[in-house]
């Protein structure tokens, strides 16, 4: 029977990521027992990216059994709501481990990961479902990380630190160890700025920026526009 994998998201970084996954399935795709596409949401744009067919979401629901997907959407809520759509469709995820990503003893990744080249995770880590670990990322000995976190490229996630559901790392942010009888913990929805220290831990939904990162307090006379 044909199996049908379909990486929800054609852009940035779908586009990084879709050629790792075409590398795990190279053997099956030669012998035509799998099929390989870009999945969007709605009207689909283009006939190809990249020289992968694209389909729309609907479509790819409406494949033949066996259908597989990871997501590559950096909006957490979003992977969420998707992953949601899919699993009651009948679909199964799947991960997409980079064969160069250096991956240790003991640890427990979820379903759904997407491991980008250069990452590596030590020992003893427990990862919950559609992790995303950008390039050059690091986890270290002995944490523990929700389900839907981001890592942007190049985060720095030392020993001993609870990352709850849905927080975001920014690129180079750099997470302090925290001890065995009291991890760090960054809470659930908290976004680490881009080059941050986390020293402290992170109430949820705040967002922190700096060295040593602090709460970052927008002023209501400043239009972001």
């Amino acid at each position: 029977m044909k199996t049908y994998y379909g990486l929800i998201g054609a852009g940035g970084y779908g586009r990084e990521v879709i050629p790792l996954l075409r590398s795990s399935l190279e053997n099956e795709l030669l012998a035509g027992c799998a099929e390989l596409y870009f999945v969007v949401e709605g009207i689909v744009d283009s006939i190809t990216v990249n020289d992968y067919s694209v389909i729309s979401l609907d479509d790819f629901l409406n494949l033949p059994n066996s259908r597989r997907f990871n997501i590559a959407i950096g909006n957490s809520k979003v992977r969420e709501r998707i992953a949601d759509t899919c699993w009651k469709a009948g679909s199964t995820p799947y991960s997409i481990i980079a064969k160069n990503a250096v991956i240790m003893d003991a640890n427990q990744v979820g379903n759904g990961a997407i491991i980008s080249p250069f990452v590596t995770i030590t020992s003893n880590v427990k990862i919950g479902s559609f992790f995303h670990a950008n390039i050059y990322s690091y986890v270290a000995h002995d944490c523990v990380i929700g389900d839907f976190v981001t890592f942007a490229p190049s985060v720095k996630c030392n020993g001993n630190v609870i990352i709850e559901d849905h927080a975001y790392i920014g690129t180079g942010a750099v997470i302090k160890q925290g001890k065995s009888n009291k991890p760090l913990k960054i809470g659930f929805g908290a976004v680490v700025g881009m080059g941050a220290v986390v020293t402290k831990n992170i109430p949820p939904q705040v967002t922190v920026i700096g060295n040593p990162a602090r709460p970052l307090i927008k002023d209501p006379n400043v239009n972001d526009a």
